[in-house]
């Protein structure tokens, strides 16, 4: 018997991060390709995870998430952002940020609708805009800045934008808005009915004494505004996958009429663990600038002899290097061969567009041990 299944993803296959994963693992080849780090979280937020599973805290939390987590979140976006936000009201604990994202656009956008989205985008926010009856319309990040063209923003602009979609620090090209870009923003939002999701998950990863520039810190852009942070990403355990969002009471509202009925609660030991190491280790989200431009400076120090050409990340964990003067392949290939023939997994970033630039790079992580980093960059290096 076949069944005849209408695929509502048509074009969508296996994610390109599984792809890489599994090659790397069947080549035993160093992963710089997957986001995740291969150092532990901290031992205190481990050990509070054990506390809470081992007294007994294993049934459903509440809907929009744990009171003392959402409690310690609006602290920690008050100390960090400037802004009093409501724990209640405008706090929503979601299994991942990759649930928040799609809680967001699924209760926004409508058949018709267009999505403003900046390629290289990461991978779930065309889908998300799909299920939705949405239309992506992809505005192109040039290298070697990956900046926003705000006149191209203002052309795509029509009465049927429902929604833009910004990614600061980028994935994966480490770009960072300014304050300069919040407010070009502001001004072509104004005076419409257009909504933000601001997707800042790697928010304390940012370098070379930058600050981030928030949509929190942008009142009138927060009021319009979903912005979706990680947990995982903060604290090195991005398996826990749990992350949050912070809107407006009116849109936080609507997020929750669709989380409850795609995961309705995020884990409970975790959530609880999370809000004590919160409370009590303050000091871990304000030393990852500095802890990870060290990953990041080390790692760029160890590949400035290769024949890759790159410019330091201004954020995330993230490096992208232009392999131009190695050879000719498409990403993908470069990605494979790399993998396969020199033990080293890396991303291919032509996955992350629409239509990709004719330039070549790929996207190597430098969330890893010191020794991972200076033996992939040893292999690197032979190239």
């Amino acid at each position: 018997m076949s069944i005849n299944i209408d695929s509502k993803l048509p074009a969508v296959g296996t994610t390109i991060f599984t792809v890489i994963g599994e090659l790397a693992n069947r080549h035993q080849a160093i992963n710089l390709g997957q986001g995740f780090p291969d150092f532990s979280a901290p031992q205190a937020l481990l050990d509070r995870v054990d506390y809470h599973i081992q007294h007994g805290h294993n049934q459903y939390a509440p809907m929009a998430g744990v009171a003392t987590l959402r409690e310690a979140i609006a602290a920690k976006v008050e100390q960090s952002y400037g802004r009093p936000i409501s724990a209640d009201r405008e706090v929503t604990v979601t299994p991942g940020a990759t649930a928040a994202l799609y809680c967001a656009i699924t209760a926004c956008v409508r058949p018709g609708d267009e999505v403003i989205v900046f390629d290289p985008a990461y991978d779930s926010y065309e889908p998300a805009i799909q299920l939705s009856g949405g239309c992506a319309v992809h505005l192109p990040l040039l290298p070697p800045a990956f900046a926003i063209d705000w006149q191209r923003v203002k052309d795509a602009i029509n009465p049927r934008t429902r929604m833009i979609i910004l990614n600061s620090p980028h994935n994966p090209t480490g770009a960072t808005l300014s304050a300069d870009d919040l407010a070009t923003l502001a001004e072509l939002v104004r005076d419409s009915d257009i909504l933000l999701l601001s997707d800042e998950v790697y928010e304390h990863l940012i370098y070379d004494g930058e600050t981030h520039q928030s949509l929190l810190c942008h009142a009138e852009l927060a009021a319009r505004a979903f912005v979706v942070y990680s947990f995982g990403k903060t604290y090195h355990v991005t398996g826990w996958k749990t992350g949050y969002c912070i809107a407006p009471a009116a849109l936080t509202a609507e997020l929750r009429k669709v989380h409850q009925y795609v995961c309705f609660v995020a884990v409970t030991p975790i959530q609880l663990a999370l809000a004590d190491f919160m409370r009590d280790c303050p000091e871990h989200y304000r030393q990852l600038p500095a802890f990870y431009q060290r990953k990041r400076d080390l790692f760029c120090e160890r590949m400035s002899g290769s024949r890759f050409r790159f410019s330091p990340a201004k954020g995330t964990f993230f490096q992208l290097m232009d392999y131009s003067e190695i050879n000719e392949l498409d990403d993908m290939a470069m990605a494979e061969w790399l993998t396969r023939e020199k033990g080293v997994a890396a991303i291919p970033v032509s996955v992350f567009y629409k239509e990709p630039p004719a330039a070549r790079y790929v996207r190597f992580c430098f969330a890893k041990q010191d020794e991972t980093l200076i033996k992939a960059a040893e292999l690197l290096c032979r190239i």
